[in-house]
């Protein structure tokens, strides 16, 4: 793998403030530990370190410049970046020392290559990981794990023990879990109008009838009162006798 370069020297811890004096310089402070060095106080250049952490993808493996004998030529990974939360701006670092004869363990991304199967059938391609996490050489640490996804079709599934990783890599899990799938194609549920028929004269449920649409017989009970507010006398009774006197 690529290595990269990063120019690293010394810095005193007191009087308190000395972080922030740092910053107003241009540089980063930080701290270098491992397995057989003791945490010392170092400082790097903001734009040499904001490069190397930003290309950090390929370039795992970072190999010190100081003017410190008990530095240069020091190898070491990015262990943590603290970062300003409204900025983004990188705060503080940790870089981790390893011994490029030692086994180590770190986190390598996935890369997801070819074409899904499922694809062709409306299928969607969902990812269930990101990274992995991988033992090897510091010098063996590959940029990214390539998974080939062209034999997945719809519901089918590829687990960490099945992906081929190169070199000396080992993959490291407790459990055999899924990595990526393809998914079946969604589709938007649309509601199916009901058909109403509707019988002449009457009023469909929900709908306010039109002025004068009312039922012929009900609007023949209702005029007279309506017009004279009265209601009307019986039809059935008889007018006096005509010839009455």
């Amino acid at each position: 793998m690529e290595t990269g370069e990063l120019a690293c020297e010394k810095r005193a811890t007191r009087p308190k403030g000395q972080s922030n004096a740092l910053r107003r310089q241009g540089r980063v402070p930080a701290v270098l530990y491992g397995p057989t060095t003791a945490p010392t106080a170092v400082s790097v250049d903001r734009i040499e370190l904001k490069t190397r952490v930003s290309s950090a993808a390929h370039v795992r493996l970072i190999k010190l410049k100081s003017s410190a004998v008990e530095l240069d030529g020091k190898h070491v990974i990015f262990k943590d970046v603290q970062r300003a939360p409204v900025s983004g701006e990188i705060l503080h670092a940790d870089l981790y020392e390893v011994d490029l004869n030692r086994s180590l363990r770190v986190e390598v991304a996935l890369k997801f290559v070819g074409k899904a199967k499922g694809l062709a059938n409306g299928g969607i391609l969902a990812p269930l990981e990101r990274t992995v996490m991988v033992e090897c050489l510091p010098l063996e640490i590959p940029d990214a794990i390539e998974v080939d996804v062209t034999d997945v079709d719809i519901h089918d599934v590829i687990h960490i023990s099945t992906v081929k990783f190169p070199g000396n890599a080992k993959p490291i899990f407790d459990t055999d879990y899924p990595v990526v799938t393809v998914l079946p194609p969604t589709v938007a549920e649309v509601a199916t109008p009901v058909a109403v028929e509707a019988v002449e004269g009457a009023v469909v449920e929900g709908e306010t009838p039109e002025a004068g649409a009312a039922p012929a017989a009900e609007g023949a009970a209702k005029e007279p009162a309506e017009k004279g507010g009265k209601k009307p006398e019986a039809a059935a009774k008889k007018p006096e006798a005509a010839g009455k006197k």
